[in-house]
């Protein structure tokens, strides 16, 4: 039996921002469920076809989030620890699994251990939490101590994860989250960052409170297999294909993210036994629609997100092409509150509908959630791959050019076979002579051919 995350499609939100919370927490004014707003988006993540979500963080925190205060209380902009249980309820009886962002590698200098450690120096309790601490020293906060930050981000306080006292802290806390909020997962922030055998005992903790608990870590670089495995995540962000889906585009260069799928999932992929968590963006790097150079790349690119190898995801807002880029090294911009009623007003509100289909798609489709991968053709700006899993054979064709062109696919073994295409309308075609021919593919488009017989 598969498990569920191979089945999944991902929204994700950040919270924060998504639901207008203030910028900075005072923490003194009462809880305000500002949660409740991601009800009335529960039908449209549905009708694109999402199973699972992503919510950014959500405990307690000074200003975005990564900067923790308090691992066991929700932020009070954005409610209550009985706000998020009801609406993680609601969401699974919509049929939609969530998984939360786990920020342990640092934490805020509001953190309530880091607060007694300003107070009382070398007599806290807490002086083995922190990673390097030296009281002969100084730092930018004038603390008369320093300490590693995440980074270079001396706001951000780089935990201990060695210290036993630190460790069950945040264990304990993971167990509360799963125990009383229902969560079905986490997104490890910043897990190139953090020692392996913490995140080894923390999978192991989980998943004996809930066994198909599914851990994806946030990793930009390295051999992903050093973090996805047996015994630590079961999944990483997958930034190598992030970064080839916009820029194949953009530099009319195929060749790119082929071989990068080729290289991860292929016969001899390194991870084709790993679902790896695919994007076109997130709340760290600029939206794809201000990332793309030819706005209509944004159709293949989505075609090709939807069936390459491992578990999609769609950051809030892009499904219908807002832009959005970091300025002045602030992630603001990238994080905003959004409003359904207003999603009209976009370039690409369109994509929606495109999205829609693709996820059914796939939803229908075990060779594109579970199977094989074959290039077949590799062109500056056509590309066309196979994927297949028992008795179900797909062929995906991609077009980026601006021009609708023909397409000719030596398929041995096949001859006589009937493709119909899942993505055009039923279009059928025959394999004769071993080629597939495909009169007029629509520029900046796909076709997304099952074999019939």
């Amino acid at each position: 039996m598969q498990h569920w995350s191979k089945d999944s499609f991902f929204y994700h939100i950040y919270t924060l921002g998504f639901c207008g919370a203030l910028y900075k927490n005072d923490f003194s004014s009462p809880s305000q469920n500002r949660l409740e707003k991601i009800y009335s988006w529960i039908d449209h993540l549905k009708y694109l076809g999402v199973n699972a979500l992503y919510l950014g963080p959500l405990f307690e925190s000074t200003f975005h989030g990564y900067d923790t205060a308090d691992f066991y209380w929700v932020d009070r902009r954005l409610g209550t620890n009985e706000n998020l249980k009801d609406l993680i309820a609601v969401l699974h009886n919509n049929g939609i699994r969530v998984i939360l962002d786990g920020v342990f590698n640092h934490v805020g200098r509001n953190f309530w251990a880091f607060r007694d450690l300003l107070a009382n120096r070398e007599g806290s309790l807490y002086c083995s939490w922190f990673k390097n601490l030296d009281f002969s020293s100084n730092n930018q906060f004038n603390d008369h101590f320093s300490y590693e930050g995440w980074n270079g981000h001396y706001d951000l306080v780089k935990l201990n994860l060695q210290n036993s006292d630190t460790k069950e802290h945040i264990l304990n806390a993971v167990k509360m989250w799963i125990e009383y909020f229902d969560i079905d997962g986490l997104r490890i922030d910043a897990a190139d960052c953090i020692d392996l055998d913490f995140l080894k005992e923390l999978s192991e903790t989980a998943k004996l409170e809930k066994a198909d608990f599914w851990m994806v870590g946030e990793i930009i670089h390295g051999d992903y297999r050093k973090w996805a495995n047996s015994q630590t995540l079961d999944s990483v962000t997958n930034y190598e294909c992030y970064k080839g889906l916009y820029s194949s585009h953009n530099d009319k260069n195929y060749f790119e993210i082929a071989y990068s799928l080729k290289r991860q999932f292929g016969e001899k992929g390194i991870y084709k036994d790993i679902p790896l968590y695919t994007f076109a963006d997130n709340h760290d790097v600029n939206r794809i629609a201000s990332t793309l150079k030819n706005p209509v790349h944004i159709y293949p690119l989505h075609c090709l997100l939807f069936t390459m190898p491992g578990v999609p995801s769609v950051y809030y807002g892009s499904e219908w092409g807002i832009k959005g880029l970091k300025q002045n090294g602030s992630d603001i911009s990238l994080r905003p509150s959004l409003d359904l009623n207003n999603s009209k007003s976009n370039e690409h509100y369109d994509l929606q509908k495109t999205i829609n289909k693709l996820s059914r798609i796939r939803n229908f489709s075990r060779a594109l959630k579970y199977g094989s991968y074959k290039e077949l053709l590799v062109s500056q700006e056509q590309f066309a791959f196979f994927r297949e899993y028992e008795n179900e054979k797909i062929l995906v064709i991609l077009n980026s050019s601006k021009e609708n062109l023909p397409i000719e696919l030596s398929l041995k073994y096949e001859e006589g076979t009937r493709y119909i295409d899942l993505l055009n309308d039923q279009e059928e075609y025959f394999v004769n002579n071993n080629k597939l021919r495909i009169a007029s593919l629509p520029s900046c488009w796909a076709c997304i051919l099952r074999a019939c017989n």
